[in-house]
């Protein structure tokens, strides 16, 4: 084993060569130009690590098989709220961890030998029948066409497996190598062509549609998508329109459409927050799931079925749930009359989109009480995009412990008499306060222990500011925000990219934002004007900072 994994490694290695790697797939359709009217100037392009989930899904789709060993790999690096390993080196564990996974997954890979193969070895032989699997699984493995090179090299390892055990030992070494190279673990793009220090060039077919899967599916491109890169139909705005509505029509589109909001809002590891079980013995790890599931399920409905807006995923009243355990929190009955699948109508004065989710409310919460401060931290970050600083370093970030003789708004107040901390509280408690009608996994209560909810707060530093009174009302205001639909910009930017903005990004968001706010503000165009804009499509490599010149000898 130790003598078929150094093999292994050489091919590793020798797929990082930079002499080989630089012309890959530019050859094709011409390469798009960029017109006049569009933002010229867009951010560096940074190499990404396929995520823990997208490491599943590709081995799912490329080999057929149901894979959780991500779930073992070191944890996901993010940006913003999302999960994007921009940038991040791969320590010796994690090697291990990509090692120890390719080689199961391999061996469970041969064990369905027959399904995998593209030909029978008993008509054409094994060593041309490992030379079709190659063939044909390479260029899906690595997301582009497969270069000589690197075909000739993946045949040598099938011949050392086949070698020393059998035809099968040898495609299970080539699986294995497959699934360790950089070209599989990596999101590797170099553009159409080397333009020279810091310059921007056209994505390739196949990396735009790399792109498209891994933004819209969160995993690897499908036989459509490979067929429209390799006809060149992804340089033009209309070519790669199509093959987004085709995506987004398709089931893969709720997976990932629901990925965005469970990560922007929070929510998408809820099944390990912990509830105080002496205060909350109804937060059951069922119960979480199916807030979870909901969330989920409201996004799907909202952004894909019913086509629409900030304006709906911040304000509507519905429930998209059948569990009867949720809806009993929500405090309203649904009848099997009513029919499965129906949204479940919430009282208008009590519930308002996403903001007033119970799985939202369950997150940003103590165990054992509600928070002010998480929640209104949240919607200053999260919905505002306006980062807070940390808090001094001396003060005591614990939060008061629950006194029946003090509501939790007068327990909480003492942060803003504190002068070290009242310029951050100001902003965020104004904002939490109007949370108060929720405890701490987003039941409805008018009292506070014996005190009845003051649910009254304030937001200052927007385009909305003033008082309110709850979070309907809040989130009837946010809706307005223009401030919010230039942050749900950004944070469709980050997750579809996968890396943070930059002041050259500054012209595409902004213009990204006025359309969303002067269109019809629908979420699923501003997907589509994403995926067109030219920081989506194209590659900037990052300048080459100029090494200082060692003296000579005699200059010393």
């Amino acid at each position: 084993m130790a003598n078929l994994r150094m093999w292994i490694a050489v091919l590793v290695l020798a797929s990082c060569s930079n002499n080989e790697s630089m012309d890959i797939d530019t050859a094709g359709s011409e390469p798009m130009g960029f017109a006049d009217d569009e933002c010229r100037q867009v951010g560096v392009t940074e190499l990404r690590r396929l995520t823990a989930r997208q490491y599943d899904n590709t081995v799912r789709d490329l080999l057929g098989l149901t894979s959780s060993k991500a779930a073992s790999f070191s944890a996901d690096e993010h940006v913003g709220p999302f999960r994007s390993n921009v940038i991040s080196a791969i320590g010796e564990l994690q090697a291990e961890q990509y090692m120890n996974a390719a080689e199961t997954i391999a061996f469970e890979a041969v064990g369905q030998l027959e399904a995998l193969l593209p030909c029978d070895p008993a008509d054409v032989g094994d060593r041309p029948c490992a030379q079709q699997l190659i063939a044909e699984l390479g260029p899906k493995a690595y997301r582009r066409a497969l270069r000589e090179q690197e075909a000739e090299r993946l045949l040598a390892v099938y011949d050392v497996g086949d070698a020393e055990d059998d035809f099968a030992n040898g495609i299970r070494l080539v699986i294995a190598a497959l699934l360790q190279s950089p070209h599989f673990l990596y999101l590797v793009e170099f553009g159409r062509k080397d333009e020279g220090n810091g310059a921007i060039a056209p994505l390739t077919d196949h990396e735009v549609a790399t792109r498209l899967s891994y933004f819209l599916w969160d995993t690897m491109p499908d036989t459509t998508l490979f067929a429209a890169a390799n006809a060149g139909e992804l340089t033009t705005n209309d070519g790669i329109s199509v093959q987004v509505d085709r995506m987004l029509a398709d089931p893969r589109a709720r997976t990932g459409i629901a990925s965005f909001h469970l990560q922007w809002f929070g929510v998408d590891e809820l099944e390990t927050v912990e509830k105080d079980p002496r205060v909350y013995p109804e937060f059951t790890p069922a119960l979480a799931v199916a807030m979870k599931a909901e969330t989920a399920a409201f996004a799907n409905g909202v952004v894909l079925d019913a086509h629409g807006t900030i304006a709906t995923l911040l304000t509507s009243e519905l429930a998209f749930t059948e569990d009867s355990q949720l809806l009993t929190l929500y405090g309203v009955t649904h009848s099997m009359d009513q029919g499965l699948g129906i949204p479940v109508p919430l009282p208008l004065d009590q519930r308002a989109g996403l903001l007033t989710q119970a799985s939202v409310m369950a997150r940003h919460a103590h165990a054992e009480q509600s928070s002010p401060v998480h929640r209104g931290k949240f919607v200053r970050e999260n919905l505002l995009c306006q980062i807070l600083p940390s808090p001094p370093p001396d003060v005591d970030n614990t939060p008061p412990n629950p006194d029946p003789s003090a509501s939790t708004r007068e327990r909480f107040e003492q942060h803003r008499a504190d002068p070290a901390c009242a310029a951050c509280h100001d902003l965020i408690d104004g904002l939490g306060f109007g949370f108060e009608h929720y405890d701490a996994i987003g039941r409805w209560r008018d009292l506070d222990g014996i005190h009845m909810v003051d649910a009254s707060g304030w937001i200052v530093g927007t385009d909305v500011d003033g008082e309110f009174d709850g979070i309907p009302e809040l989130a009837a205001r946010l809706a307005e925000s223009t401030i919010v639909a230039e942050c749900t910009t950004r944070q469709w930017f980050r997750f579809a990219l996968g890396r943070g903005e930059t002041l050259d990004d500054t012209c595409t968001i902004d213009s990204l934002a006025r359309e969303l706010t002067e269109g019809d503000g629908s979420i699923e165009g501003l997907i589509h004007r994403i995926a067109v804009s030219q920081a989506f499509r194209s590659h900037r490599a990052a300048p080459i900072e100029p090494q200082p010149q060692q003296p000579r000898g005699d200059e010393r």
